[in-house]
């Protein structure tokens, strides 16, 4: 245990995965890492940096003197001359040329943007796999009969599996943006203070063209195609913001299928996995609440708040630079990512290892469908000679009767009996009984479900090289 505040998002959520994308370690060795594109680009287009000064700092990249840099920190109030300082007393050859005609936000933001990228990687891989979870659930139980409802009242029946493709379509359309914001992120470049470039041209005697070679040199050494036309110091926040969206709608996604999940846990009708020793209630032995669930809706209602802190950093931003945007983007975009990353990891674990009960949603069921059949039974007596406006009538009340008797008194639902022993409606009790059959009521939701599916198995299909590993949750 430790003294000092630890983010529950490190030891309870997010996986070790995520959290390594957003340590220290990786960030501090992408500034290094930057450093060196930085003086092998500008070595090439011909400032007198030799091969042994950038031979030294390769050396010296993972091995951060991280209490030098805390040292300096404390002196000059400037996390990133501090590092500069740091790598310089590892490689005293190359301290001359580190960080050349650099500002901060060379380091800043282009890790920033690195960092993202990587996350977004992850959370594709995380979605890819609940899509395929999802899937397979929604294939099983695409012809399984069940109550719909609307407004949670009980409604004219769907499946298990077309409300499976209800949340599977969600997913979709997350993993379309994600793919958009992936293309479309970009890399700053090296623009200098006020994004003018002044400082590389100056180091160029006023050759532009070496100026733009440095920034696509460095680009690709960086593993991006583009940087952004123009900037400021800094790269747009609305990046960000853009970033902090897709992620706000992933946990949107995630948040209404955790709420229809604990509606179900709560009728019975499925249940969440269950280890054999867990305990659901401190006080209740019996309980197996939806609490993996309970954790989406919690974890996705700070993400989708979360978002905002974006949309306000982007949006006062004043001119070429401001700093206002620095202590809240160190909170706001790791954590945004952690919490997603724990997010889509319970998703998959629930809908992986979900428990269905096809007796309790057949019980439901046949507790409502008599209601449900009543048009369906209006029009065979009418078929069969009887008045329509009369028999509407008498069914209307014999169902409202019903319904309050079993409110009332809690009895069984009897308004088949009650309507074969109506001479009005002239239907035997065996012509009642084929029209309750669960399947007549679904309407084409198994189709639905199958045309969805043959939409999303060629996208996981071309995602399987991301597809694997194990969706393991820590509590």
């Amino acid at each position: 245990m430790s003294e000092h505040y630890v983010s529950p998002l490190s030891t309870r959520y997010a996986s070790k995965e995520m959290q390594h994308i957003f340590s220290a370690d990786r960030k501090f060795a992408t500034w290094r890492r930057l450093w060196i594109a930085l003086a092998e680009s500008e070595k090439e287009l011909g400032l007198p940096i030799t091969d042994a000064q950038i031979a030294e700092m390769k050396s010296h990249v993972e091995d951060i003197n991280y209490e030098v840099a805390s040292e300096r920190e404390k002196i000059v109030r400037h996390d990133v001359m501090a590092h500069i300082y740091a790598y310089g007393v590892q490689c005293p050859a190359a301290k001359p040329i580190i960080h050349l005609g650099a500002t901060s936000c060379y380091v800043g933001d282009n890790t920033d943007l690195i960092v993202m990228r990587d996350a977004l990687l992850q959370i594709k891989k995380l979605l890819v796999n609940t899509m395929a979870a999802l899937a397979d659930f929604a294939e099983k139980y695409k012809a399984q009969p069940t109550l719909a409802y609307t407004h949670f009242q009980a409604a004219q029946p769907t499946t298990v599996g077309k409300r499976a493709a209800l949340w599977l379509q969600d997913l979709m359309m997350d993993l379309a943006q994600l793919d958009v914001v992936l293309s479309s992120l970009k890399l700053l470049g090296c623009r200098g203070a006020t994004g003018t470039a002044a400082s590389f041209l100056e180091l160029f005697e006023g050759d532009r063209t070496k100026v733009e070679q440095l920034e696509e040199k460095i680009a690709a050494r960086m593993g991006f195609d583009e940087i952004y036309d123009v900037s400021g110091q800094t790269y747009s926040r609305k990046v960000d913001y853009t970033v902090l969206a897709l992620l706000s709608g992933i946990a949107q996604s995630a948040s209404k299928f955790a709420g229809d999940f604990r509606l179900l846990s709560h009728l019975k009708e499925v249940d969440e996995p269950f280890e054999e020793g867990q305990v659901g209630s401190s006080a209740m032995a019996y309980k197996r609440n939806p609490m993996r669930s309970e954790r989406i809706a919690s974890l996705g209602r700070y993400v989708i708040a979360d978002a905002q802190n974006a949309a306000m950093t982007a949006s006062t931003q004043w001119f070429e630079r401001t700093l206002d945007d620095s202590a809240n983007k160190r909170i706001s975009v790791p954590e945004a990512f952690l919490a997603v990353d724990a997010i889509l990891t319970l998703y998959r674990n629930i809908i992986g290892g979900a428990c269905v009960y096809p007796n309790r949603i057949e019980k439901h069921l046949a507790e409502e469908l008599p209601f449900l059949a009543t048009e369906n039974i209006l029009m065979l007596c009418v078929k069969k000679g009887g008045d329509r406006q009369t028999l509407h009538e008498e069914i209307r009340r014999l169902a409202v009767a019903t319904a309050k008797e079993m409110k009332e008194t809690g009895c069984e639902n009897d308004l088949l009996a009650r309507i074969a022993a109506d001479p009005a409606f002239q239907i035997t009790k065996e012509e009642l009984e084929e029209l309750m059959r669960p399947e007549l009521f679904i309407g084409m939701a198994k189709e639905q479900t199958e045309r969805l599916l043959g939409k999303v198995r060629p996208i996981i299909e071309a995602n399987r090289a991301l597809l694997g590993g194990a969706a393991e949750i820590t509590v």
